[in-house]
C-alpha cells in the first residue's frame, strides 16, 4: 500500500510525464513504476524480450583481412569532403619504400590465384578511401589471404622487398565461408579475423549468448579490425573492454612468423602477455588472423528506458545512482544533449521525438540487462521512482517490446549518420573525467560562438565523450579555433585523445598529449623490433619523425585500420 500510495503521489505531483503519448513509436510506452505487480495501471507490464534480432543470412565472412599494397603514388589529402575530422595530415613518402613490379604481381598470383590479387581500378578506389571520405591512399594492388599462412608469405616477402601493408578489414565485401568454433560450457569463441560482428552476434545469439562488443558499424566490421583498434561500444560499461575478453590471438608478424598466441584459458601467467600489445595497435606490429574470445550468456531481461534532464549534473548524479541502485544488472549509459537530439530529429527518417511536447537538454538512455524480469524491473522502478522524487528526471519512457527499445536505440545510434547528412563535421573521440567533460563543451560553444554547431554525446558512463562539431562546410578559421585547443584541454585535465578511435594517420603527431615521451620511445622501440623495415600500417599511431634520421614525413597514405564504435 505505501508503494502505491508513493507513487500516486508521485504521478500527482508529475502528471506530464505520464500522458499518453501521441509518438507512434512510443505510445504503448509504459510510465515509470509500471512493473504490474502492485501498481494500479489500466494494463500490466509486459515483458521485454532482448531485442538481438536473429539473423536469416548465410555465415559469410573474409577468412582474413585485406592487404592493401604499393602506395607508390599520393594524393594530398586537404579534406574538402562532407565528413571530416581534424585536418588531414598531408604526409611525404618514405624514399626507402620499395614499388610495385610486375614481378611482384606475379608472385601474389602464385600464392593467392588470380581472384585473390585486385588491381582494378574502381574496386581499388573504394579501399583507398577511409570511411570519413577524408583520407584518400595510392594502393596499386589489393590482396584478399585466405589462411594464416598465406598473409605469412605475403608479409615475409613484403619485408623483403620493403614494399608497405595496410591491412584493411571492414569495407570489403563477402567472399567465401566461415564457422566459428564455440564451446558453450566455457562460453569461449574461437574465429578467423575476418568474421563480421553482426554475424558473430548473430551466431552467439542462436547459442544463447551474446558478443561482449557492440557497435553501430556492427553490420560492416570484423572481429580482427575490432581487436587491432580495441573498439569500445555500447557493452563496455557491463563487460569492459577487448583487453579483458579477448583470451588469444594468432599474429602474423611483419617478417612472416605466424605468433601462436591462440589460447583459450582464463587464467594463464606463464611469462608476457603478449596479446595485449596487439589490441588496439591498429595493425602497425602484426596482422591478426584468429582471435578466442570469451562471451557471456544471453540473459533473459532486458530493459530500455529514455529519459530527459534538465542540467548536466543530474546527468552526473543519475549515473551515480544507477550504479548503486541497479549495480549488476546496468549494462549501459548513454548521453546525448539537445544540439544531438535536434540533428537527429531533422536529417533521420522514420525518428520521432520521445517527448513530442518539448525539447530538454540532456537525454540519457539506460539499459538493464538480467535474469529475472520481475526482479530487474523492481529495481528499475524503484531507481526510477527516487530519482523523479529528487527532481535528477524531467521526463522518461520505458520501452515494453523490442520495437521500442529499436527506437531508443536508433536515437542514439543514429547521431553519426546525421551529423553527417548535415554538412562537414570535425569529430573528436575523448576520455574526459565525467565530471569534466561537458566543460569542454561549453568552452568549445563560447569560442566558436555562432559560427559552428558543438554536439555533445557518448558513452557517460566509460567517460566517453564523443565531441562535434558541425559546420556547412570546411572552414580553416573554425579549425584553427578548435586545434590544438582541444587536445590541450584533453591534456590538461588528465584526460585522453583517442578513447577508442585509436590514433590512425590523423592524430599519430598528437600523441604527446596523453603519452609521455619516455612511453612513446618505449612504443617506438616495440615497433623496431617488430617490424624493423616499418612496412607494416606505416606513418600510423606513431609519429613518423620517430623512424627516420633525413626527414620529416608530411604526405598522406592509404585509409587507416579503422573502427566506428560510437
Amino acid at each position: 500500500m505505501e508503494d502505491w500510495r508513493a507513487t500516486y503521489r508521485l504521478l500527482t505531483h508529475c502528471k506530464h510525464i505520464f500522458h499518453g503519448r501521441s509518438s507512434p513509436n512510443f505510445h504503448n510506452s509504459k510510465r515509470f513504476c509500471s512493473s504490474g505487480r502492485r501498481y494500479h495501471f489500466n494494463q500490466p507490464s509486459e515483458p521485454i524480450n532482448p531485442y538481438i534480432g536473429h539473423y536469416q543470412q548465410e555465415f559469410q565472412t573474409y577468412k582474413q583481412p585485406s592487404l592493401s599494397l604499393g602506395i607508390n603514388q599520393w594524393y594530398r589529402c586537404r579534406s574538402h569532403y562532407r565528413c571530416f575530422a581534424s585536418q588531414a595530415t598531408i604526409i611525404q613518402r618514405r624514399p626507402d619504400f620499395s614499388t610495385i613490379s610486375s614481378e611482384d604481381v606475379s608472385y601474389f598470383k602464385k600464392i593467392l590465384g588470380e581472384r585473390g590479387v585486385v588491381q582494378d581500378e574502381e574496386t581499388l578506389d573504394a579501399v583507398n578511401m577511409d570511411w570519413m571520405r577524408k583520407y584518400k591512399g595510392a594502393s596499386k594492388l589489393m590482396l584478399q589471404p585466405r589462411s594464416a599462412e598465406e598473409v605469412s608469405q605475403i608479409l615475409k616477402y613484403c619485408s623483403s622487398r620493403s614494399l608497405s601493408v595496410v591491412p584493411q578489414g571492414g569495407n570489403t565485401g563477402l567472399v567465401g565461408g566461415s564457422v566459428p568454433a564455440f564451446d558453450e560450457v566455457s562460453g569461449i569463441l574461437v574465429c578467423e579475423a575476418g568474421c563480421i560482428l553482426e554475424n558473430l552476434i548473430a551466431f552467439l545469439d542462436n547459442q544463447g549468448f551474446v558478443m561482449p562488443l557492440d557497435l553501430g558499424a556492427k553490420g560492416s566490421c570484423q572481429i580482427g579490425g575490432n581487436v587491432s583498434t580495441n573498439a569500445g561500444g555500447l557493452r563496455l560499461l557491463r563487460y569492459g573492454s577487448l583487453h579483458g575478453s579477448v583470451l588469444g590471438l594468432e599474429v602474423v608478424l611483419a617478417n612472416g612468423t605466424v605468433l601462436d598466441m591462440l589460447g583459450t584459458l582464463r587464467k594463464d601467467n606463464t611469462g608476457y602477455d603478449l596479446k595485449h600489445l596487439f589490441i588496439g595497435s591498429e595493425g602497425s606490429l602484426g596482422i591478426v588472423t584468429k582471435v578466442s574470445i570469451l562471451t557471456p550468456p544471453k540473459l533473459s531481461s532486458v530493459n530500455v528506458c529514455f529519459l530527459a534532464c534538465s542540467d548536466y549534473a543530474s546527468c552526473l548524479q543519475l549515473l551515480l545512482d544507477a550504479k548503486r541502485k541497479l549495480g549488476e544488472i546496468l549494462s549501459a549509459f548513454e548521453f546525448l544533449d539537445h544540439d544531438a537530439m535536434d540533428l537527429v530529429l531533422k536529417h533521420l527518417e522514420g525518428v520521432r521525438n520521445p517527448f513530442p511536447s518539448a525539447m530538454h537538454n540532456f537525454y540519457v538512455l539506460i539499459e538493464t540487462t538480467g535474469s529475472s524480469e520481475s526482479y530487474d524491473r523492481e529495481k528499475l522502478d524503484a531507481f526510477l521512482l527516487h530519482s523523479m522524487e529528487n527532481g535528477l528526471i524531467s521526463d522518461g519512457v520505458v520501452a515494453q517490446d523490442i520495437t521500442q527499445a529499436s527506437s531508443c536505440w536508433h536515437i542514439r545510434e543514429g547521431i553519426p549518420e546525421a551529423l553527417m547528412k548535415a554538412g562537414g563535421v570535425y569529430k573528436y573521440d575523448l576520455s574526459i573525467p565525467v565530471e569534466k567533460m561537458y566543460d569542454l563543451v561549453e568552452e568549445m560553444r563560447v569560442r566558436l560562438d555562432a559560427s559552428a554547431k558543438v554536439v555533445a554525446y557518448g558513452h557517460l558512463g566509460d567517460g566517453n565523450l564523443h565531441l562535434n562539431i558541425s559546420t556547412p562546410q570546411y572552414d580553416d578559421n573554425i579549425l584553427s579555433q578548435i586545434e590544438p585547443f582541444v587536445y590541450e584541454w584533453t591534456s590538461k585535465h588528465k584526460g585522453s585523445i583517442s578513447a577508442e578511435h585509436g590514433l590512425g594517420l590523423m592524430k599519430a603527431n598528437k600523441i604527446h598529449y596523453s603519452k609521455s615521451p619516455e612511453t612513446v620511445q618505449l612504443m617506438a622501440s616495440i615497433k623496431k623490433l617488430l617490424d624493423p623495415n616499418g612496412i607494416l600500417n606505416p606513418y600510423k599511431v606513431l609519429p613518423p619523425s620517430l623512424f627516420s634520421k633525413a626527414e620529416i614525413y608530411t604526405e598522406c597514405t592509404s585509409p587507416q585500420l579503422f573502427c566506428c564504435s560510437e
